[in-house]
């Protein structure tokens, strides 16, 4: 049986507290939960081929050997969820799809953080991971970024300046969080501190317990939801793919952690201008290559008011996850970046 929701005591405790006046709604709930758990997985979508590593990242071509006609685009996800969201499903995924496109898209996969990587900051998984990878292609090179990876690939931009930059639901102004979401955290890493800095690592479970405070009722209705659907449904093998995909994931480096709360939340370096990356300051607005930020009104995990707003901004009205897998997904993501991928000048 999965052990999932993740991490599960909470997530209990979560669900009997936004129930707590509705004992119908907790049955409900748990039924969910207990098909979610029991739920068939299918075999995970085929690999695709590892071209270049860096430690224990890996660069994935998404794009098919000896194809070097097509523009590369290189895709960076977040450290906080496995790479995955981009390549759910075989009938839902942004990178098979756009490798019929006209575009050549590679995947980076951050890997688990290794023995010795604990100091490891958000800036120096850029430094010391991403741009080695990068320089092992062979041609000039598109970079998107999605969440967390937006920022990311922003800091990549300005010391190996690409074809273009797109940031998809990327934070940069930190600050525009809700000052709840940003003390929540913050109080988050204060009872967890002492554990990550045992550990050397920021366990995955304590950010997942922030996402589910940022909407409680939806964490919980979801799986209502779920447990009066049919569990063989093409509805219900979504959710368990996306559910999967989002109570999974390495733990962050205590540096990272550090970088991310201390750094972006509490103090918005980012958004303050105050951003160093390899020594270089970071802003968006003054690379020297396109600039696509695809920005959403309706995203709940990195909301409008963080967005960089710059270069060229494309407005969606889907959530954070659902503009990547969700069925308006390709209408309001998919069809308008590959249209800039291919459109952007390349070389």
């Amino acid at each position: 049986m999965q052990q999932k929701p993740r991490p599960l005591p909470l997530f209990l405790e979560l669900l009997r507290s936004e129930t707590a006046a509705s004992p119908e709604r907790l049955d409900a709930a748990l039924k969910g939960v207990k098909a979610y758990q029991q739920a068939k997985r299918p075999p995970p979508p085929p690999a695709m081929p590892v071209v270049a590593e860096a430690g224990r990242a890996r660069l994935i071509d998404y794009g098919g050997a000896g194809d070097t006609e097509r523009p590369r685009a290189v895709f960076i996800p977040s450290l906080i969820n496995p790479p995955g969201i981009l390549d759910l499903a075989l009938d839902n995924s942004l990178l098979r799809w756009l490798s019929t496109q006209g575009v050549r898209p590679y995947l980076v996969d951050w890997g688990a953080p290794a023995p010795g990587e604990s100091d490891l900051s958000i800036g120096g998984h850029v430094e010391e991971i991403l741009l080695p990878l990068l320089d092992t292609l062979d041609a000039s090179y598109h970079l998107a970024g999605y969440c967390l990876g937006g920022t990311m690939a922003a800091g990549a931009a300005a010391l190996r300046p690409p074809l273009s930059l797109t940031m998809i639901a990327a934070p940069w102004r930190f600050a525009g969080f809700p000052d709840e979401a940003r003390q929540g955290l913050t109080d988050l890493w204060t009872s967890a501190r002492p554990l990550a800095e045992e550990l050397g690592a920021l366990p995955m479970e304590v950010l997942q317990t922030a996402f589910w405070r940022l909407d409680p009722a939806r964490t919980v209705g979801k799986f209502e939801m779920f447990g009066r659907i049919d569990p063989a449904s093409a509805k219900a093998r979504a959710f368990v793919a996306l559910e999967d995909w989002a109570n999974d994931g390495p733990p962050l480096t205590l540096g990272a952690g550090r970088e991310l709360v201390e750094d972006l939340f509490r103090k918005d370096v980012t958004g303050k201008g105050d951003w160093r990356v390899g020594g270089e300051m970071v802003d968006p607005a003054a690379l020297p290559c396109p600039v696509l930020d695809i920005v959403s009104t309706t995203d709940r995990i990195v909301p409008e008011a963080t967005a960089a707003r710059t270069g060229t901004v494309r407005t969606l009205a889907q959530g954070h996850v659902g503009m990547v897998v969700g069925g308006k997904g390709r209408e309001a993501l998919w069809q308008p970046l590959a249209e800039w991928l291919s459109q952007v000048q390349h070389g």
